[in-house]
């Protein structure tokens, strides 16, 4: 090839590497010869329950329509949304999974010679979304792997527009508590969009993380970042959303594809919304399967970071590179975070305890070997 496409990428993009997902099932079953069905992933931090009955009951009376394009503005998940957050729709802005929403706001408020602050160890694509429309990713480091709030504050300037946080935090696990967030908010820049992504708030437990939508009527420069991928067991549909103010949501919609969420998962994600026992059961498997990784791993001797989300980042004191091979030998398959500064650590999944248990089985073997 005569032309070097990759130099004429912009040059934020040209530096970038792709994001690279848990590895699927179907990979592995190819790569080393094993049946599916017998393989155990814990490495997207899905939900091990499967998708909810009514979400299924609603994508089946969607089928018939998939002629017809989504309803563009989402009316009626927003509707619904906007009543559960107590809010307005127009508050409300709908993604492609909240990862859409994420890059809505970088391609809205990021430029060159702007930047954007986050923490060390927090979830890989804002330091992508920032760096790919060609603004400076400032990565505050962690304390204690968690998000140093003070020092965040400290990294603002005059240039920064966004500042992403995470509670809980992915890949730790880490969070901080109501009062953390007050001070937080109260002494950023009014002028700075704070993303307080809350993809994982359905796992807290009672009033220990704040909820940031509380905040959104005293801090108008506050968007809350949410999605249906995790408690909601809706990852494949990819539908998120985001709840800000008027004006910062009508911005967002300048920057917005048409149709970014499809019909299926508009339907399923009212559904879903109406499913209060599938939420609470997924709740409470989750806060079983934490209790019994958590136990598996205290027996084996092995430390972890505490977690609110619905994983567990395990310490093994060494570089897991090889120790996470022999783990897909075994059909587990489980997420390597060294590409987040973290070599010695393996996050983990909670499963359904049959599949805990495959995972600490198949550890206990590759740690005697």
């Amino acid at each position: 090839m005569s032309c070097d496409f990759l130099a004429l990428a912009q040059p934020g993009v040209q530096k970038l590497s792709p994001y690279v997902p848990g590895k699927p099932v179907d990979e592995l079953a190819r790569e080393l010869n094993i049946d599916p069905a017998g393989i155990v992933k814990l490495a997207s931090n899905e939900n091990p329950l499967g998708p909810s009955p009514k979400a299924l009951e609603a994508i089946r009376g969607e089928l018939a329509e998939l002629t017809r394009y989504p309803d563009g503005n989402g009316f009626e998940l927003k509707r619904r949304l906007a009543e559960r957050c107590g809010v307005q729709a127009a508050q409300v802005t709908l993604g492609n999974g909240s990862n859409d929403v994420l890059d809505l706001v970088a391609r809205a408020y990021l430029a060159p010679g702007l930047n954007a602050v986050f923490s060390q160890f927090a979830f890989a694509v804002y330091p992508i979304a920032t760096q790919a429309v060609g603004a400076e990713g400032r990565a505050v480091p962690a304390r204690d792997f968690g998000h140093d709030l003070e020092a965040m504050l400290a990294a603002i300037d005059a240039q920064t527009r966004v500042v992403f946080v995470a509670n809980p935090n992915n890949p730790t696990g880490t969070w901080f508590g109501p009062q953390a967030l007050s001070d937080f908010l109260a002494q950023v820049p009014e002028s700075v969009l704070v993303v307080l992504d809350e993809a994982y708030i359905e796992y807290a437990r009672g009033d220990e993380l704040p909820n940031g939508l509380d905040y959104l009527a005293q801090y108008p420069n506050l968007l809350v970042s949410r999605t249906f991928s995790k408690a909601y067991g809706l990852a494949a549909l990819r539908v998120g959303y985001a709840v800000s103010s008027v004006q910062v949501a009508e911005v967002l919609n300048r920057v917005r594809q048409p149709f970014n969420v499809n019909s299926l998962a508009l339907a399923a994600a009212c559904a879903a919304l109406d499913d209060d026992d599938y939420l609470q059961r997924s709740r409470q498997a989750n806060d079983a399967g934490m209790v019994q990784l958590e136990e598996g791993l205290r027996a084996l001797g092995l430390s972890w970071i505490p977690s609110r989300g619905n994983f567990i980042a395990v310490d093994f004191g060494r570089d897991t590179a090889a120790l996470n091979q022999a783990l897909l030998r075994e059909g587990v398959i489980v997420r390597p975070v060294a590409g987040y500064g973290m070599p010695h650590h393996l996050r983990v999944s909670i499963g359904t305890e049959q599949e805990n248990s495959r995972f600490l089985a198949a550890l206990t073997k590759v740690l005697d070997a």
